[in-house]
């Protein structure tokens, strides 16, 4: 059965061929823009999910003083 976990595991190898395809595709040009929308968009993922983190905390810390 294949391990749904191993797929968030990138190599350097699989990170580099993405390059040079999304190079292909978009031409440099339009590859350091796209670059920094992907990392915006990672930040912004990576910030809600911390906000859920931090929620679920002040929900805990409520539910044991109760």
């Amino acid at each position: 059965m294949y391990n749904i976990m191993a797929f968030g595991k990138i190599g350097t190898t699989e990170l580099l061929v993405i390059l040079i395809i999304a190079l292909l595709i978009f031409g440099p040009k339009y590859l350091p823009r796209l670059g920094k929308s992907f990392g915006k968009t990672i930040k912004g993922f990576r910030d809600g999910l911390g906000a859920d983190e931090d929620e679920i905390k002040i929900e805990e810390k409520k539910n044991d003083t109760l």
